[in-house]
């Protein structure tokens, strides 16, 4: 059977590590060539190769580049763009947690640095690869979300505000790009062990609350959710299979992701797999018609 992803190339950001690496490594898999971004060039360097082996006869490229400067961003889409004339595929991974702790206490330099990473850089990749999937009647922007998107996140709220930020940029850019057959996604990869837990248990308790740390010692000691579970789902979003869902927000670990091409006519009616408000009907309260 052909690989689902033949002929196609990615760029994905964050990718030196966790889960940017994974997804990297399972498209190249599924027959993408990739481009590896990341902002330390040494590190990049070794997970380019450790992708390249994992694939031999994809073409495994890297540029190092801090999504949050544009300048970074002109340079790295541009190398893309050069390498793959074919890019189809934009996975937006970057990501930091910022500072923790109560807002009044947060510094506002790491908090302002957590939006610029999550969300700016989020919106300068999508922004600079645009013109190029327009020319080409084609493309897949697939943005990793976090739990900060659909619930709140005491004392981590800049990472909380940017995930949420960037799944309502990326509903309202799908819709911007709809006419253009470039579909645009938010994935919800679930809870990971990578370095971003780690930073969690070592901030400890009195950063990040009791709960939340007790919550991150019990992911820590069962493993987590693999990083295959997201890494597979970019694949999808990746390919053909997927083409014409758009505008949604997908957990790779409760959603039936794989026979959502069966749904398609039901997707594009409803705002399943979205961010909405929730109104007293809802819930069926007694005071929602009044």
């Amino acid at each position: 059977m052909a690989a689902p992803l033949a002929g196609r190339a990615a760029l994905i950001t964050g990718a030196s590590r966790g889960l940017g690496l994974a997804i990297a490594g399972k498209l190249a898999l599924a027959g993408a060539d990739v481009l590896l971004c990341a902002r330390n060039a040494d590190t990049l360097e070794e997970a380019r190769r450790s992708v390249a082996a994992l694939a031999p006869g994809r073409r495994v490229l890297a540029a190092a580049g801090d999504v949050s400067r544009e300048a970074d961003v002109a340079r790295v889409t541009e190398a893309a763009v050069a390498a793959f004339p074919s890019l189809h595929v934009l996975v937006n991974n970057a990501g930091v947690y910022g500072p923790m702790g109560p807002i009044e206490r947060a510094d506002w330099e790491a908090w302002v640095r957590a939006i610029e990473v999550n969300l700016f850089g989020s919106v300068l990749m999508t922004r600079a690869l645009v013109p190029h999937f327009k020319s080409r009647r084609a493309g897949k922007i697939i943005q990793i979300s976090g739990g900060g998107a659909t619930r709140p996140l005491p004392n981590l709220s800049a990472y909380a505000a940017s995930k949420a930020a960037i799944v309502r940029f990326a509903e309202t850019i799908a819709e911007e790009l709809r006419p253009h057959h470039i579909d645009v996604n938010a994935v919800a990869p679930g809870a990971l062990n990578t370095h971003m837990l780690d930073e969690v248990i070592e901030a400890g308790p009195d950063a990040v609350g009791a709960a939340f740390y007790d919550r991150a010692l019990a992911q820590k000691s069962t493993g987590g959710t693999p990083l295959d579970r997201g890494a597979d789902l970019c694949v999808f979003l990746a390919s053909a299979a997927s083409d014409g869902i758009t505008g949604k927000l997908i957990s790779a670990v409760w959603d039936p992701w794989a026979s959502l091409p069966d749904h398609r006519a039901d997707l594009e009616a409803s705002d399943v797999y979205t961010v909405r408000r929730i109104l007293p009907e809802d819930r069926k309260l007694p005071w929602s018609s009044e």
